[in-house]
């Protein structure tokens, strides 16, 4: 509801006006285009870096490495689940 005003209670027994504004954008105008077999190309790509540190004793590389190739692995997943739900709702 655009420009809708809304009062909210803040800490301290303060009150402040938020002024709620949403646009509605047709889907299209949302979209965004992912390669997901590039994506996972990196994910297998930074899981072997990962093991090629952890062979050098570089510890704290191949930590940071897993970790980037397990939040792309969540964001890969995230985007599979949206797929999959986005033909349900409509």
């Amino acid at each position: 509801m655009p420009g809708r005003v809304l009062t909210a209670a803040l800490a301290g027994g303060a009150l402040a006006t938020v002024a709620k504004v949403a646009t509605a954008q047709p889907a299209a105008a949302a979209s965004i285009t992912v390669d997901l077999n590039k994506m996972r190309q990196q994910v297998q790509d930074l899981r072997q870096k990962a093991n090629r540190l952890d062979h050098e004793g570089e510890r704290d590389a191949a930590c940071k490495a897993r970790a980037q190739a397990d939040q792309l692995q969540r964001r890969i997943d995230q985007i599979e689940k949206s797929e999959r739900e986005a033909g349900r709702h409509f």
